[in-house]
C-alpha cells in the first residue's frame, strides 16, 4: 500500500461503514478536519504559557525512546497523574542547562493534561471524540494518557518503531491512540509513519514493572517489516487513529520548522487494566471517561 485512505470528518464524530472497514483493515484512520486550526492554536498557546512557568530547578529529564534512559528517573515514573515536561537529547549541556532556547529544547509534556489542566481537558473530551471511541469498539472509554509531542526543529528525534499497547496493555487489548496534528507534519519534520495492516500482528513486547525495576520485556518476533511503514503527512487539524497494537514510528526533525502534535491515548474501562503497567495514578486521580 502505497498511501493510506484519507477521511473527512463525521458532523457527529461517527463512523461511516467505509471508514469502518478501512479500520479493520489498516489498523489506522486518517481523519481531516477533525479539529479546527483554530482549536489547535489554543494548545500550542497554552503549551507555550507551560513551558514559560517551567521550573528550573526540577532536574530537566531528556525523553528518547531507544535506550529507554528516562525510565530510572522518579520524575518520569511519578509522571503518570501529573504534567511534567521531557527535553530533547542535545536540548541540555553537561551541567543540566539549557543549551537553546527552553521552547525549542521540549521533547513532549505528560502525561495528564487531558486531566489537569482546563484547555486541554475541553479538547480531549468533544462529544465527537467521545462517539468516535465507542464506534471504534469501546465499551466505556477512560482517557488514560495525554503528550503534547513537540518535535523542535533540527533537534526533534526519531520515535522508534513501537505499538502503544506495549506500555498501555489491558486484557483483552484495548488501546487506542488519537493523535492530533496541530500543524502540518511533513516528512521532512518527521511525521508519523505506520505499518498498515499490522495490527492483527500479535504485541512484541511489554513495558512494565518487574518488582521496582523498569523493565522491557520481550514478547513476540515482529512479524512485519519497517520498511513496509507509510509516511502519514498530515494537514493541521487531521487526526490519526492508531489501533494499540499498530506498529508506527516517526523520523527526525531536520526541517527548520516544529511539528507539534497533540496524543490521547484511551483504553476500554471494561477491560482488565494490568497492575504492573508503568502508568500509575493516584487514589485521588480515578480513570476518568469523557464526560466532563
Amino acid at each position: 500500500m502505497s498511501e493510506i485512505e484519507r477521511f473527512s470528518a463525521t458532523p457527529d464524530g461517527d463512523l461511516t461503514d467505509t471508514m469502518k472497514t478501512a479500520w479493520n483493515r489498516d489498523g489506522v484512520l486518517m481523519i481531516e478536519d477533525f479539529s479546527t486550526a483554530q482549536e489547535c492554536q489554543a494548545l500550542i498557546e497554552r503549551v507555550r504559557e507551560i513551558i514559560e512557568a517551567y521550573d528550573v530547578s526540577d532536574a530537566p529529564t531528556v525523553f528518547e525512546t531507544r535506550r529507554q534512559m528516562h525510565a530510572a528517573a522518579d520524575y518520569f515514573r511519578t509522571s503518570g497523574d501529573k504534567i511534567r515536561l521531557f527535553f530533547e537529547d542535545g536540548a541540555l549541556d553537561d551541567e543540566g542547562r539549557f543549551s537553546v532556547d527552553r521552547h525549542q529544547a521540549v521533547n513532549k509534556i505528560g502525561h495528564a493534561l487531558h486531566d489537569l489542566d482546563p484547555v486541554f481537558s475541553d479538547f480531549s473530551r468533544k462529544p465527537q471524540l467521545a462517539t468516535l471511541a465507542v464506534d471504534l469498539g469501546q465499551a466505556d472509554p477512560g482517557l488514560i494518557q495525554s503528550m503534547f509531542i513537540y518535535k523542535p526543529p533540527r533537534i526533534g528525534g526519531e520515535v522508534n518503531c513501537h505499538q502503544d499497547a506495549t506500555f498501555l496493555f489491558t486484557r483483552p487489548q484495548s488501546c487506542i491512540g488519537f493523535w492530533f496534528a496541530l500543524e502540518d507534519a511533513t516528512v521532512e519534520n518527521g511525521c508519523l509513519q505506520a505499518i498498515p495492516g499490522a495490527h492483527l500482528a500479535p504485541l512484541k513486547e511489554r513495558f512494565h514493572y518487574d518488582n521496582d525495576d523498569l523493565v522491557m520485556e520481550d514478547l513476540s518476533p515482529p512479524l512485519w517489516n519497517e520498511s513496509d511503514a507509510v509516511p502519514l503527512e498530515a494537514k493541521t487539524g487531521t487526526l490519526v487513529v492508531l489501533h494499540g497494537q499498530l506498529p508506527h514510528l516517526s523520523g527526525a526533525n531536520t526541517s527548520d520548522k516544529p511539528r507539534r502534535a497533540y496524543a490521547l491515548h484511551t483504553i476500554d474501562r471494561a477491560a482488565e487494566w494490568a497492575p504492573d503497567n508503568w502508568l500509575r495514578r493516584g487514589p485521588d486521580m480515578p480513570l476518568r471517561g469523557f464526560a466532563q
